[in-house]
């Protein structure tokens, strides 16, 4: 069982990731909040189990800043009884920018901890 200070770390490394995962997979698919929670979980080992409270401020503040764009699933705007209508979020082109840039940003500073780490097996 993870301590109080490992579940710490890992919420903080979480948070510094999500919109670039986010991102990630609506560039793969566009999808609806909880059909990204449902992937997120089933792809990340239990690491990425979110709340609806985590995920949507954050499809919010993607969406303000012209990262995705999002419309009902109901083309027509005239939704059926019994059915639940969903805002379906997709990739702009400014969000596939902000993907590739925050990508290289993971990647240069996953290959500098990880080249600080490996300094402890020398």
């Amino acid at each position: 069982m993870a301590t109080d200070s490992e579940q710490r770390f890992a919420r903080q490394l979480k948070k510094g990731v999500l919109e670039m995962l986010v991102l990630s997979l609506l560039a793969e698919k566009p999808g609806h909040g909880y059909e990204l929670i449902v992937r997120l979980r089933e792809s990340g080992d239990g690491l990425l189990d979110l709340k609806e409270g985590t995920l949507y401020p954050i499809l919010y503040r993607l969406e303000e800043e012209g990262c995705i764009s999002s419309v009902w699933n109901s083309p027509d705007g005239k939704f059926s009884p019994g059915k639940v209508p969903r805002r379906v979020y997709t990739v702009t082109e400014t969000g596939h920018a902000m993907l590739a840039r925050e990508t290289e940003t993971w990647r240069l500073f996953v290959n500098c901890v990880e080249q600080y780490l490996g300094r402890d097996s020398q």
